[in-house]
């Protein structure tokens, strides 16, 4: 549980795959950490996740973060189920304040992540994971052989169509009632490569429990398809990082160096919230990496503010540090 006048080593904020996986690297380090976690991480929706390394059978990813949170908290990191409103920073670290409690640290972490906004479909719910998906790099596999909707109206949508031919010979764009909004190269393309669209709204989207089967549009006209692929664009999570004075890219993405470092000092973020491509190994890696760096930055603080001298002095006051001696044979 987290108390309000302790001033934390490390904050992490989002206990998705990036949050929990510095995390376990901070907690091994012997870094006093807390996870401040919304229990809003994307992976909650991935209930067969097939590209993570060391599970060829696939995990739900329910069960990678449980598994996650797990692993941190035999490192001693805490945990507090809350929402961060609030952030501000001065030369003593950072102060958040959340519906809950108030928090203190020197070193803060955003893993805040993104959001899919799913497309306004009948059964978007029941068949988000299943039937429905985001990202081709993480479900394109799954659906190979099957027929293929992918719902957009721009440049993505095309390149979408065109990258999931290598998985399905039967894929088609809907824009749902949008025009489309692809220009001339990526018209040609969908000509070249006799790729079809249709402009009108879906009505209905037919099938039984999470699967799908039928897209049946404003017009009368109907299609098959097995899956549907969405590509109506991500809202990060980046108000900490914009209130704290962090860059961002045109996207909304929060900028950062090769060890996760923002440009506001003491402050990091790892995942999707960054450029980086949304995958969870890629999310895991940046999240060690964030934490490594957080540690060797404590580490030389702890050198020039001489913590570290008193730190080593309360060991020889308890005299553990002289080395045992033994016999020489």
């Amino acid at each position: 549980m987290a108390s309000a006048n302790k001033i934390w080593d490390a904050i992490i904020v989002g206990g998705g795959i990036a949050g929990l996986s510095a995390a376990i690297y901070l907690g091994r380090a012997l870094r006093k950490t807390l996870v401040i976690d919304a229990e809003r991480s994307l992976a909650r929706w991935e209930p067969e996740v097939h590209n993570y390394l060391g599970f060829p059978e696939g995990i739900d990813g329910r069960e990678l973060l449980r598994r996650g949170r797990k692993q941190a908290e035999q490192f001693h990191v805490s945990f507090a189920k809350d929402e961060i409103e609030k952030a501000a920073n001065d030369e003593s670290g950072f102060w958040l304040r959340g519906k809950n409690e108030e928090y203190r640290c020197h070193r803060l972490l955003l893993a805040t992540g993104l959001f899919h906004l799913p497309p306004k479909l009948p059964r978007v719910t029941e068949c988000l994971g299943h039937t429905m998906f985001f990202c081709k790099d993480c479900d394109g596999w799954r659906v190979k052989g099957k027929r293929i909707a992918i719902i957009g109206n721009n440049n993505e949508a095309v390149e979408y169509a065109l990258g999931m031919m290598f998985y399905s010979p039967c894929v088609v764009i809907a824009t749902n009632g949008e025009r489309p909004h692809w220009d001339e190269q990526h018209a040609a393309w969908l000509e070249e490569y006799k790729i079809s669209f249709f402009t009108g709204k879906i009505m209905e989207v037919c099938g039984e429990d999470k699967e799908i089967s039928e897209l049946h549009f404003e017009s009368g006209q109907a299609v098959l398809a097995d899956a549907l692929f969405t590509t109506h664009g991500d809202i990060f999570h980046n108000d900490l990082a914009k209130e704290l004075g962090a860059e961002l890219d045109s996207e909304g993405q929060v900028e950062v160096d090769s060890c996760m470092k923002t440009n506001v000092q003491g402050l990091y973020a790892a995942g999707c919230v960054t450029p980086a491509n949304c995958q969870m190994i890629i999310a895991a890696g940046q999240g060690a990496a964030a934490a490594q760096a957080i540690n060797r930055d404590i580490f030389a603080e702890s050198l020039a503010t001489h913590k570290l001298r008193r730190f080593r002095e309360g060991q020889l006051q308890n005299e553990e540090t002289e080395p045992e001696m033994v016999s020489k044979i």
